[in-house]
């Protein structure tokens, strides 16, 4: 039986930015829940919960202090249950977000670790002597800046931490801590989660040498490399380890000895090493890299070589991503605006359902938001902190929700927002969206149902057609269903040299296609920002 995740189009929730039913200005599971009939309405399979953990939030959730529990702010254990019982009602399956790289610096686990060279718990971070001089261990950077090391005078020792120095980074190599890890994802899939997406699932162990990085070297350094210190060291050997796959191994038994359950991850760092990390029987099920979620020229040539590379892996099942908590907005990031653009959320919704590969879609995606504006004063993210103006972080992409125009904070709550709302999305709220024939959301509502309904879609192989300064155009193919699928990116109109592999009628799939597009016998012509989508 086919898995339910392959194909499938899960929803990732942030859920400080979702819905306020308290009057706290942080979203929480209770507004989740009020809001679950919306959610089905997209025709999504399942929703991605941000983590909810209790936490001190220096990372917003990505450093959790308690494993077992859910955030007060969100409502505690008693609103995640009646949560999961309502979304399994309408059919929604709840994935969990899990940072099992580190902790927060407050958990109990590290608490304990940091007391002496000699507990139960020493092992269980990354600890090292400092240098004769006092200097960090290694040339470790950490990707919220400075140094991957941080001294503390209680052990008289450095520990690593590849984010900020309150998330001390597991020692996964520590046979009881990787068993402790193995035990959380246990403990809510018992509690009925579906499955797990894993945070930084490329970085769960360390060199054990301790050795450095090697830089990028000079001549291979672009405008990536030189944005972000830390990206100028080729990051093999404080993540990114071949036999970071064994602890991904064991995970995937874990999860696999429950039915029908799934298990993803992030890796963001070195995509060459996706096929290792998952597979048809080795690592887990899917991932996604930051190649398109990093991409700022929406390019057809860098959809064709992803394709290239995804394809040469064997037994790979992709996963399609242009968005999330992390990165600009689309509309923001391809279309360099801080407004809406309905043809190019339209264009980059039919892409991401058309390609092959489990979809996933972020919040606001549907509405085609934008970013949201940040001034210093309202900066939460250690991101923006670091950088700002020359980039405000990932606040943006987090402002909350809108809701209602007409409503004080656009619906999302009746306090004062924990983020600004954004002006621009007051004429992109749902309910103004909801009442619109012609709008984004509802173009996602039926695009959504249209992917539903055709195999070669959902389950297909790909077939790439062409690729062009403009077009895009590839097959989707399963049994004897193709589908040809072709992508103008530019604001300017294009045409491909098409011939039709029969004489046949090939009823177009209306649902998947924005702008405008004809096609004949010879040529397929696509008005700006098209896309055209047809059985072939």
């Amino acid at each position: 039986m086919t898995p339910w995740w392959r194909g499938a189009v899960v929803y990732q929730i942030y859920p400080r930015s979702f819905c306020d039913t308290d009057g706290d200005g942080v979203g929480d599971l209770k507004g989740v829940e009020s809001k679950l009939d919306y959610i089905a309405s997209l025709g999504v399979d399942a929703l991605w919960l941000s983590p909810i953990h209790p936490s001190p939030n220096r990372d917003f959730g990505y450093d959790v202090a308690d494993f077992d529990g859910v955030a007060p702010e969100f409502g505690g254990m008693a609103a995640f249950e009646r949560l999961i019982k309502q979304a399994h009602a309408r059919g929604l399956k709840i994935i969990l977000d899990e940072v099992l790289s580190h902790t927060s610096d407050q958990h109990a686990w590290f608490l304990g670790s940091l007391k002496s060279r000699d507990n139960s718990k020493a092992d269980w971070y990354v600890w090292a002597d400092p240098r004769e001089d006092g200097t960090p261990p290694n040339n470790w950077l950490s990707v919220f800046g400075g140094p991957a090391w941080s001294y503390h005078p209680a052990r008289r020792q450095y520990y690593f931490h590849k984010f900020l120095k309150q998330q001390p980074k597991l020692n996964l190599r520590n046979p009881p801590t990787l068993d402790a890890a193995l035990a959380v994802l246990k403990y809510w899939l018992d509690l009925g989660v579906d499955g797990f997406r894993l945070d930084v699932a490329n970085s769960f162990l360390h060199d054990a040498q301790l050795r450095d990085n090697p830089p990028v070297p000079v001549a291979e350094r672009t405008a990536y490399h030189w944005a972000h210190a830390p990206n100028l060291q080729r990051r093999i050997r404080d993540s990114n380890l071949p036999e970071n796959r064994t602890v991904l191994d064991k995970i995937r038994a874990l999860v696999d000895g429950y039915d029908n359950r799934f298990v993803f991850g992030e890796f963001s760092e070195e995509p060459r090493l996706l096929g290792e990390f998952a597979g048809a029987d080795h690592g887990l099920h899917t991932g996604y890299t930051f190649t398109f979620l990093d991409d700022r020229q929406f390019k057809p040539e860098i959809f064709a070589k992803h394709h290239a590379f995804l394809s040469a892996i064997e037994g790979l099942w992709p996963c399609v991503t242009f968005s999330n908590h992390d990165v600009p907005r689309p509309v923001t990031r391809y279309g360099r605006s801080m407004e809406g653009d309905p043809a190019l959320a339209k264009l980059v919704m039919s892409l991401a359902l058309c390609l092959k590969g489990t979809v996933l879609l972020y919040q606001g995606e549907e509405l085609g938001l934008p970013d949201g504006p940040i001034e210093r004063d309202q900066i939460r993210d250690p991101v923006g902190e670091l950088y700002f103006p020359y980039a405000k972080g990932r606040d943006p992409c987090r402002t909350p929700m809108p809701w209602q125009a007409d409503a004080p904070n656009l619906g999302f709550t009746s306090g004062k927002p924990w983020l600004p709302m954004a002006p621009a999305h007051r004429a992109l709220c749902v309910d103004i969206q909801d009442r619109d024939q012609h709008s984004v959301l509802n173009f996602a509502r039926r695009a959504i149902a249209e992917r539903k309904l055709h195999p070669a879609l959902v389950l297909g192989d790909l077939v790439a057609l062409a690729s062009s300064e403009q077009v895009l155009a590839f097959e989707r193919q399963h049994g004897d269903e193709r589908i040809v699928c072709a992508f103008n990116l530019s604001r300017t109109p294009a045409t491909l040299p098409f011939t039709w592999s029969t004489a046949a009628g090939h009823p177009r799939l209306s649902s998947l296609e924005s702008g405008t597009a004809e096609a004949d016998g010879a040529q397929i012509r696509l008005g700006p920002l098209s896309a055209f989508v047809a059985k072939s």
